[in-house]
């Protein structure tokens, strides 16, 4: 059995302000939830074969709640497991290849990689170099991860990570620090020993006192500093049919386990690639099985047609730091965007609106347009970066106040 930490040792939720847990869970550390443990599984190369992804569904019902979520860094999450069945569960995914030596390297590999990648190529490559010389890196911020987006254009750029290997307009490697605008190009071969550096100058820099990169204002080193910009981003990948499958949408990125090995099982999919979008690609998936699928379930991640983007956090009761349920609420709001009866935004903003159980706002580590955040058992309602306007208010209060027409 892989080195386990009890969930115990990481304490316990706080009772009068939401905790900041500070770290993601994994599989080996889980975290307390208000419907039990959450387990997070860290695929290799964002992917789950046959075999794996159908042992996941049938372990989340034995064990769990018969919950699987899709995190914002293409991960897997178990919901609702017992404290008492958790080491069970553990015997369940080892044998599946889905546990790693120890908590403290299942922590390091916060890695992304671009979903359409394939066999052999440089994703791939630099993608299990990392892995491999993951013992090569310091000590970071338990949140910290790296983007491997190596393909003809960055697709990941809006996805949560610090530091990326990219390609920019003329199709050369490049490492960029995020929220920097420029990267430095690199020779294929040295591309992760220059990750590695940058990750290394990131702790030497003081960069763990803010947590992330995007907040780090340190100037970056002489041989980081290059004037290199990543190539314009590729969209994310569309539902429907793909050159390797079929891509489908899971709603606030949930999926019932039984649903979930259904599809799988129905589709003759081979694999299941994981997004950073609330997607899932069906790998090997032929187009007519799509009705067999998550069909007819509406695109739910960007209402691309509306301008809308609605995201909400599990909410009541799943996590105890909210005081109030989330996604039904969005669900609402989700409908008037598909009517047109939400307000307008300005000329080329992006309209986001993220509903959060608590002052934590997850789910959505941007600036949103409108934010509703829960509040002692009801909702604040505020534009922008400013504070609430709104204080008290219930679901329907919520809807009255945005829906127009």
């Amino acid at each position: 059995m892989s080195c386990v930490q009890h969930p115990s040792q990481a304490g316990s939720p706080a009772n009068d302000a939401p905790r900041i847990h500070g770290r993601c869970p994994g599989a080996l550390r889980p975290m307390i939830s208000g419907d039990g443990l959450i387990v997070r599984l860290r695929p290799r190369l964002a992917r789950l074969a046959r075999a794996q992804i159908l042992g996941i569904c049938e372990a989340a019902e034995r064990f769990g709640a018969g919950l699987i979520d899709l995190t914002s860094r293409a991960n897997l999450q178990l919901r609702g497991v017992a404290e008492s069945a958790w080491r069970a569960l553990l015997d369940k995914l080892e044998p599946l290849g889905l546990l790693d030596d120890s908590a403290e390297l299942e922590a390091r590999r916060n890695i992304l990689i671009a979903p359409d990648w394939m066999p052999g190529d440089d994703n791939v490559r630099l993608a299990n170099e990392l892995v491999e010389r993951l013992a090569e890196l310091p000590a970071l911020p338990a949140k910290i991860g790296f983007a491997i987006d190596a393909g003809p254009a960055p697709c990941l750029q809006h996805a949560a990570a610090d530091f990326r290997i990219e390609r920019d307009t003329h199709g050369t490697l490049i490492v960029r620090a995020d929220g920097r605008p420029c990267g430095v190009p690199v020779a294929a071969g040295q591309a992760v020993s220059a990750l590695i550096a940058l990750a290394t100058w990131f702790v030497d820099s003081g960069g763990p006192a803010v947590g992330r990169m995007a907040r780090h204002r340190a100037p970056l080193p002489a041989w980081a500093g290059g004037e290199h910009a990543p190539a314009p981003a590729r969209p994310m990948l569309a539902p429907g049919a793909h050159p390797l499958g079929v891509v489908c949408t899971l709603p606030f990125g949930q999926i019932a386990a039984a649903r979930l090995a259904q599809a799988v099982s129905a589709s003759g999919a081979q694999a299941v690639r994981l997004t950073p979008w609330r997607r899932v690609l069906f790998e090997g998936a032929a187009m007519g099985a799509w009705s067999t699928l998550l069909a007819p379930q509406a695109d739910h991640d960007p209402l691309a047609a509306t301008g809308w983007q609605i995201e909400a956090c599990a909410g009541a009761p799943h996590c105890p730091q909210a005081s109030v349920p989330t996604r039904p609420l969005a669900l609402q709001l989700m409908a008037l965007a598909r009517r047109g009866s939400l307000p307008a935004a300005g000329a080329g903003a992006l309209r986001v609106i993220h509903v959060s159980g608590c002052a934590k706002r997850c789910a959505y580590p941007h600036a949103a347009t409108i934010n509703i955040v829960g509040r002692a058992g009801a909702f604040d309602l505020g534009w922008q970066d400013a504070p609430p306007s709104c204080l008290g208010l219930d679901a329907n209060e919520i809807i009255a106040r945005l829906e127009i027409g």
